[in-house]
C-alpha cells in the first residue's frame, strides 16, 4: 500500500492527465495543493515510477499513469463524481419516449449513453428464462415471401423474412398459424421448443404431404430468442481511441465490433453492481490500452442486465464511473415501469 501523500500524488496525477492528455510535472501537483517541496514531490514520483504505478515521457519531466497506477487508483483512490443536473435529463428524457418493445428501450440506452460519453456503449437486457409465447403470425410479402413474428409476454419481439417452399399454399399456411397459436400460445418458449421438434410435426402431417423447411422457420425464429441480444451504441467511436493503428489493426478492431459474440463475452461476469477491466484485464490484445465500466441491475421477477462504456484508458474514471452507475439505476426504474405496464395490460 502506498503511503497517503503517495496516494494523494497518484490520484491527482490520474485526475490531471485524463482531463488534459498532458504529463503531470512537481509544479502542477504543488499548485494542486500536494503540501511538499518540488525535490520532495519528485522522489514520491520516482517510487510511484519504481512501483510501476507511474511512467515518464520522453518528452519532458512529467509522468503519466501505467494499467498497473489505474488500476490502483480504481481499486483505492477512486471517488465517483456526482452527474450534472444537465446530463441527468438527457438521460430521463432520453428513456422517456414512447417504446413499442423492450428491445427498443436496450439499443435506446447504448445510443443516449455513447452520445453522452463520446466513447462506445453496450448494453445487454435482462436475461428472461421463462418467456412465454404470446404471439405467432405470418405475414405475406409476396407469393413467395413471408415475414414471421413472434412476441413474448416479456416485451421480445422477433420478424424473419423466410421463403416458403414452392409446395406451402397460402391457405395452407393460415392452416399451420392457427395450429401453433390453438396449441402453443402461453407456454413457455422452452416447451414451445421442445414441442416444435416433437409433437406439432407429427400434426402438421396431418395436412401437408411434406414439412421440408417449415420446422426450419421455428428453429431458427426460436433460436434468434434464445439468444442475448447486445446493443451498441457509438460503434465507430471506438476507432478514434487508436489513433496510430495500422490497416490491419483497423480491420480487425473493425471486425471486432461487428461480432455479437465477443462483445457480449467481454461483459462476462456480470456478478457485480459496477465491474471496471483496464488493459489486458479485457482479455483482448486490441484492447489493451482501453478500459470497460460496466453496470448490472436487477428486475425482480425479469433477471438482469448490463450496460457498459468501452473507451481509452485515460477516460476520467471519477466522471465515467458516477455516470454509469446513475445510468444503470435510471434504465433499471424504466425497465420495471414498461414491465409493469406489459403485466396490467394482459391482466385486463
Amino acid at each position: 500500500m502506498l503511503t497517503e501523500r503517495q496516494g494523494e500524488i497518484l490520484r491527482l496525477i490520474i485526475q490531471n492527465y485524463t482531463t488534459t492528455g498532458q504529463p503531470v510535472g512537481s509544479k502542477t501537483l504543488m499548485e494542486a495543493g500536494i503540501a511538499a517541496s518540488s525535490a520532495t514531490i519528485r522522489n514520491e514520483m520516482k517510487l510511484l515510477e519504481e512501483h510501476d504505478l507511474l511512467a515518464k515521457t520522453h518528452s519532458s519531466s512529467g509522468r503519466v499513469p501505467s494499467m498497473k497506477g489505474y488500476r490502483y487508483y480504481v481499486d483505492h483512490l477512486l471517488q465517483p463524481v456526482e452527474v450534472n443536473p444537465e446530463e441527468v435529463r438527457s438521460i430521463r428524457q432520453g428513456l422517456g419516449k414512447e417504446f413499442h418493445e423492450i428491445n427498443e428501450i436496450i439499443q435506446q440506452s447504448a445510443t443516449i449513453l455513447s452520445n453522452l460519453t463520446s466513447y462506445t456503449a453496450l448494453s445487454l437486457g435482462p436475461d428472461v428464462n421463462e418467456r412465454r409465447l404470446t404471439s405467432f403470425k405470418m405475414v405475406p410479402l409476396n407469393h413467395r415471401q413471408v415475414v414471421a413474428i413472434i412476441v413474448t409476454d416479456k416485451g421480445n419481439v422477433e420478424n424473419q423474412v423466410f421463403t416458403l417452399p414452392k409446395n406451402i399454399r397460402s391457405e395452407e399456411l393460415a392452416i399451420m398459424v392457427r395450429i401453433i397459436n390453438d396449441r402453443l400460445i402461453g407456454e413457455p418458449l422452452i416447451t414451445v421448443y421442445h414441442r416444435l421438434r416433437t409433437e406439432i410435426p407429427m400434426i402438421l402431417h396431418k395436412y401437408f404431404q411434406t414439412t421440408d423447411g417449415i420446422l426450419e422457420l421455428f428453429e431458427s425464429m426460436l433460436n434468434h430468442l434464445f439468444e442475448e441480444r447486445i446493443y451498441v451504441g457509438g460503434r465507430m467511436n471506438l476507432l478514434d481511441f487508436e489513433p496510430n493503428q495500422d490497416k490491419l489493426q483497423f480491420k480487425s478492431m473493425y471486425s471486432f465490433m461487428k461480432n455479437p459474440e465477443e462483445l457480449t463475452q467481454l461483459l462476462a461476469p456480470r456478478d457485480s453492481l459496477i465491474r471496471i477491466k483496464i488493459g489486458s484485464e479485457l482479455g483482448n490484445d486490441l484492447l489493451q490500452n482501453m478500459s470497460l465500466i460496466q453496470g448490472s441491475y436487477a428486475i425482480q421477477g425479469h433477471g438482469h442486465g448490463t450496460i457498459a462504456l468501452l473507451g481509452p484508458s485515460n477516460m476520467p474514471y471519477s466522471k465515467m464511473f458516477g455516470l454509469v452507475d446513475l445510468f444503470r439505476r435510471e434504465l433499471s426504474v424504466k425497465l420495471a415501469d414498461y414491465y409493469r405496464e406489459l403485466d396490467s395490460g394482459s391482466e385486463s
